[in-house]
């Protein structure tokens, strides 16, 4: 049964099942409030932890293959809508909000570290631990694998896999935050978006974006090709000249000048597809959300879930508390909110699930830039802890 469920023809007809059943539920259920994004992760995680559908950590490279592949390309594609002269108006607000967040992040794994006094039972693991907090939730995942190994955190076992298990329910939970919380905001506290898009709302715009064949077939070249260059020129950067492009900035790159351009602009297809690409990542967030793991943990986990969750409780107070003292968008204090708990990957599907396709870009510039603050966050916490 187990070589059934870990197949990964398999894994993939249960993602594009939850799918399907998502928007059944949007369109037909008092769900509708909730959103196609919000219920993909639910059923998602629901599935896996129910034994349905194989957790994160059992299903080989299934779901890095949908993170490493398939994220990139639903950027790629939701860009090639993007009007470079909204950039400015959206940029600069989520760049601010970022920050904020980022502090908010620090602040709030510092804090944390002394209200949980179990943290230093941890011994000499428990200032890495909490810099690899820090990092994480400041510009996502790639940051905590940056501080783990520097610290050699991959090779303390339970230890390790704890903070990876609570690491992944708490990001789950946060997108879910994140998701419902400009609506129930918006409705107490109500703000008139400044950020004007050029762009067709998302249910007109899926409705007109017809896929044509030939433009199918070529967002699908376009987008493998532009992937490929991106990947091997960013790696052939890093062996040349041993300096760091990330490829999803060289994919974005490439994505916004071939936006530019009638011939690209004027594809169909380019937003359904992206936005599908979209909920089949979203899945994966929900797979790895893997709590049988994280109970069986016992005391360990609790102390990183306590830890994590004032961390996130802080992130949380000081960048919504000064979005409403400054009077923002809620939706792009959400939005940057996700880059720093989340990444860019996250960030962008956020923006999408809002139908703000102004946000897009913006979401991944901060989540980008998060890949390298993070970093650098978190091993200035570790040294002012160890």
């Amino acid at each position: 049964m187990k070589e059934f469920i870990t197949n990964p023809l398999y894994i993939f007809s249960m993602i594009a099942a939850m799918i399907i059943i998502s928007e059944w539920l949007v369109k037909k259920t008092i769900l509708k409030a909730g959103g196609t994004a919000l219920l993909v992760i639910i059923l998602m995680a629901i599935v896996t932890n129910t034994g349905f559908a194989p957790p994160g950590t059992e299903a080989g490279n299934v779901y890095g293959v949908i993170q490493n592949y398939m994220a990139p390309l639903a950027i790629f594609y939701l860009l090639l809508d993007v009007n470079l002269k909204n950039l400015s108006k959206a940029g600069l607000p989520m760049l601010l909000m970022f920050f904020i967040g980022s502090a908010g992040t620090f602040v709030g794994c510092l804090v944390a570290y002394f209200m949980v006094p179990e943290m230093k039972e941890f011994g000499e693991f428990s200032a890495p631990l909490s810099g690899m907090f820090a990092a994480t939730y400041t510009g996502g995942g790639l940051n905590f694998n940056a501080v783990a190994l520097h610290y050699g955190m991959m090779e303390q076992g339970n230890l390790f896999a704890g903070a990876v298990a609570v690491d992944n329910v708490m990001t789950t939970l946060w997108i879910i935050v994140t998701i419902q919380g400009p609506l129930i905001l918006q409705r107490f506290f109500p703000r008139t978006n400044k950020v004007k898009a050029e762009t067709k709302s998302l249910d007109k715009e899926i409705i007109e974006d017809h896929i044509q064949f030939n433009s199918f077939a070529e967002l699908i070249f376009w987008g493998i090709l532009i992937l490929l260059i991106s990947n091997s020129l960013s790696n052939y950067i890093q062996s040349a000249f041993n300096f760091t492009i990330p490829s999803i900035l060289i994919l974005t790159t490439f994505s916004l000048v071939m936006a530019q351009i009638k011939r690209f602009h004027t594809m169909k297809g380019n937003q359904t597809l992206g936005l599908y690409l979209v909920y089949f990542f979203l899945a994966t967030v929900g797979a790895y959300c893997e709590i049988p793991t994280m109970i069986g943990l016992g005391s360990l986990a609790m102390t990183l879930f306590l830890f994590v969750l004032i961390a996130m409780v802080i992130h949380g107070l000081v960048i919504f508390g000064t979005a409403a003292l400054l009077k923002m968008d809620w939706h792009v204090v959400a939005i940057a909110s996700q880059a720093n708990i989340g990444g860019q990957s996250t960030a962008m599907a956020l923006a999408k699930s809002f139908g703000k396709n102004d946000l897009i870009l913006p979401a991944i510039l901060v989540g980008t830039l998060g890949n390298g603050l993070g970093t650098y966050l978190g091993f200035l916490l570790a040294a002012m802890l160890g």
